[in-house]
């Protein structure tokens, strides 16, 4: 991992206490980035920031954020700029789950999971565009806006109906915001994953349980694996962060409103 890939970006991820997001914003870290991870659980989010700090290279600080409120979007983004002077890069990782057959749908459910899914990324991705527009252009690289997309914007699935339609909603604004940010110099990429294990997904394998999609626990792991995937095992976050890298990356500067695809050859199905 080079050391200073991204040294001198200062970033913004959402959803950072754990997950996808910690390992990310670790991984950014130690390619020289300073990180701002924002979260609903301000504590542990703080653990995460103070093993960066603690390991060195880039330094990284928590804020308490509900994704679901621009006030907090705002704050978070302000909370990047007082610490390390500008915001280079956002990358949007909050997101949920709670499966429900197509009947079962309630507005309830749809409510909670559109809000944290997509109104909340289109909020992050509206606030982070604000200050770098704010900051003028940078003189050699574009500012960049990523997001956490899904394998569900790609296939339909039965019990997750209103979790595809939130990541379709995220690919639309990939693409919409590559369109409407590009003339102030801001590019828009994403990254979709499949099956990673992280604190969302083993909840969904006791959810999808508890609806009677599946007969025990750890079912859909091996079904998703024999039946969907070329590479035959699930993924983790170190699957993921070379992508997330990839993109926070200079290497990723002509590159707009593209969603690439992590998910172990399930799209190719």
């Amino acid at each position: 991992m080079d050391p200073n890939r991204l040294k001198g970006k200062n970033i913004l991820i959402t959803g950072a206490a754990r997950g996808m997001g910690a390992a990310n914003a670790e991984a950014f870290a130690q390619q020289g980035a300073n990180v701002c991870l924002g979260d609903l659980d301000l504590d542990e989010a703080q653990k995460v920031a103070d093993r960066i700090n603690t390991a060195g290279n880039g330094k990284a600080i928590a804020v308490k954020m509900d994704v679901t409120k621009r006030e907090d979007n705002a704050a978070a983004v302000k909370a990047v700029v007082d610490a390390f002077g500008s915001i280079n890069v956002g990358l949007f990782n909050a997101g949920l789950n709670k499966p429900r057959f197509f009947m079962d749908i309630d507005e309830d459910n749809w409510d909670m999971i559109m809000t944290v899914n997509t109104k909340a990324m289109w909020l992050g991705m509206q606030e982070t565009a604000r200050q770098m527009i704010a900051q003028g252009p940078m003189e050699d690289h574009p500012y960049k806006l990523i997001n956490v997309g899904s394998i569900a914007s790609r296939k339909p699935l039965v019990d997750v109906t209103v979790y595809c339609t939130s990541k379709y909603g995220c690919l639309a604004l990939t693409h919409c915001g590559a369109v409407g940010l590009a003339e102030h110099n801001i590019t828009v990429n994403g990254y979709a994953p499949g099956v990673v294990v992280t604190p969302l997904w083993e909840q969904l394998d006791k959810d999808l349980v508890d609806i009677g999609f599946k007969e025990r626990e750890g079912q859909a792991y091996e079904d998703i694996v024999r039946d969907a995937l070329q590479i035959k095992r699930v993924s983790y976050p170190d699957d993921i962060t070379g992508t997330a890298s990839f993109l926070a990356s200079d290497d990723s500067d002509y590159m707009t409103g593209q969603m690439i695809h992590i998910d172990g050859g399930w799209c190719i199905q």
